[in-house]
């Protein structure tokens, strides 16, 4: 199996440290699943937005399938592809989940069961959330005005050889690091870490 479809690195994190699997603004995966049907996406409008307990936000337009999924089962995960599927990805936001019946496999993409949700996660990927949608009057008025979901993180799980001790690795395998959406499939390749002194009091 290629190292970058390898399920043995992943650990789960501390969910108060969820929202660092998102601070770097990486280009993620979107997937749901509801009445036997499952898609999946590519996004670059995700974010973290609380810690504890953590939130994240996500933009999804309302012409994707995805997104009827999500509205129907009030579930979606957020998976964080690396170099290695930047093909995939770039195949995952290009494609339409009401013309294909199997995305995932159209994409080149496969899915593993999440623990806390019905909607699947994607292998090969090096960061994973499983977040359910919160669904009071404001966030639904967000939904409809601006496509903004607000979520919490139900579970999280990373890649240790990429994320670990609550930080993104500097010595992470080139296949194995973020990809960031520039525009019409050109993305950069998240790159080494700087570590900045701290300020004199």
């Amino acid at each position: 199996m290629p190292e970058h479809v390898t399920s043995s690195h992943r650990r789960a994190v501390p969910l108060p440290q969820a929202y660092r699997l998102l601070n770097h603004g990486p280009t993620v995966l979107v997937s749901a699943a509801h009445g036997g049907r499952a898609n999946v996406m590519a996004a670059a409008w995700a974010m973290p937005l609380d810690f504890d307990p953590p939130k994240v936000t996500l933009v999804i337009d309302k012409s994707t399938f995805t997104r009827t999924l999500i509205e129907a089962s009030g579930r979606f995960a957020l998976s964080v592809p690396c170099h290695a599927l930047a093909d995939a990805t770039f195949a995952a936001g290009s494609l339409s989940g009401t013309e294909h019946a199997d995305k995932f496999a159209d994409c080149g993409l496969a899915a593993f069961a999440a623990e806390r949700i019905e909607a699947p996660l994607v292998e090969g990927c090096v960061a994973w959330l499983e977040c359910r949608v919160i669904d009071g009057a404001p966030e639904r008025h967000h939904q409809q005005a601006y496509d903004l979901f607000v979520a919490e993180v139900l579970a999280a799980q990373a890649d240790e050889r990429v994320f670990s001790g609550g930080r993104w690795r500097a010595d992470a395998p080139a296949a194995l690091r973020t990809i960031h959406h520039q525009a019409g499939g050109a993305f950069f390749v998240a790159g080494e870490t700087v570590q900045a002194a701290k300020p004199a009091p």
